[in-house]
């Protein structure tokens, strides 16, 4: 006969909660940074973010990719134009009003990336028919 265990919580580090939460782990609390979080606890800060999360998210500091999908472009685009850091939202606007080569270049890529990719779908869909209709 076999015993059950009791059942565990799932837990994550902080580092991975910060960025299901879309935000920068530097500039999250002290006890958010040093514990883990539970399933649960994500769960929670998710549903009904307490105001230091709330506050993250509108004012930042924002991780790259929360920069990147800011301002239209890849990560690694972001890269390319010598962007490395966190940036607030007040330094994302600013970009965008001064709208620098590198951006204008790395936003007309992304914008040919998505046709790609909606032209790339597409053609598959239709692959996917002419099979269904073969068969």
């Amino acid at each position: 006969m076999t015993t059950l265990k009791p059942k565990t919580p799932q837990t994550m580090k902080p580092a991975t909660a910060a960025k299901k939460l879309g935000v920068h782990l530097q500039a999250t609390p002290a006890e958010f940074q040093e514990g883990v979080v539970s399933r649960d606890e994500l769960n929670a800060l998710q549903a009904d973010p307490p105001q230091w999360l709330a506050d993250l998210r509108r004012n930042g500091p924002h991780p790259r990719p929360v920069v990147a999908d800011k301002l239209g472009v890849s990560i690694s685009g972001l890269a390319r134009g010598g962007v490395t850091e966190a940036l607030t939202t007040e330094q994302i606007d600013e970009l965008k009003a001064a709208a620098p080569d590198w951006l204008q270049r790395e936003r007309a890529t992304q914008a040919e990336v998505r046709k790609e990719t909606v032209r790339i779908k597409e053609k598959h869909k239709q692959e996917a028919a002419k099979q269904r209709d073969r068969a």
